[in-house]
């Protein structure tokens, strides 16, 4: 799991991090794990709105654990104190960070850097992805 925060008031990326679940955790532990970790980052960084990236509807192989971790994110933002948060594929993050859905893949699988970004070149894509959804939460 990526995550990345963002400060709008700035304009720039304050953090973009990987959280782990232990290999040796059971399936519920690891979940119980993910929502602690949810709920601890946006304290820490004192985060008022939040997004996830969610599977697409049409994937061709729908990973249930998967699925079993975005509910659970989206369970910890409901239960924390954000101000807005929103969850979706990537036409929704898109839509939040007012791009078009057609330039959303660019940006992160080639690197085109469309938002400007320090160091964006340097990030894997699933941070770019982050960090596009950290940026697009602000608009939640």
């Amino acid at each position: 799991m990526t995550f990345a925060i963002f400060d709008s008031e700035a304009n720039e990326i304050v953090n973009v991090e990987d959280i782990q679940i232990p290999a040796a955790f059971e399936w519920p532990v690891a979940l119980k794990y993910v929502r602690s970790s949810v709920l601890d980052v946006l304290r820490e960084y004192r985060v008022e709105r939040a997004g996830v990236r969610t599977s697409e509807p049409v994937a061709k192989s729908l990973s249930v654990e998967r699925v079993q971790v975005e509910g659970v994110i989206q369970e910890a933002f409901a239960s924390s104190a954000l101000e807005g948060y929103f969850a979706g594929p990537i036409a929704v993050g898109a839509s939040r960070l007012a791009v078009d859905r057609a330039s959303f893949k660019p940006m992160t699988k080639e690197g085109r850097n469309d938002m400007e970004v320090d160091g964006w070149e340097d990030m894997s894509e699933v941070r770019r992805e982050a960090v596009l959804y950290a940026m697009g939460a602000a608009n939640a």
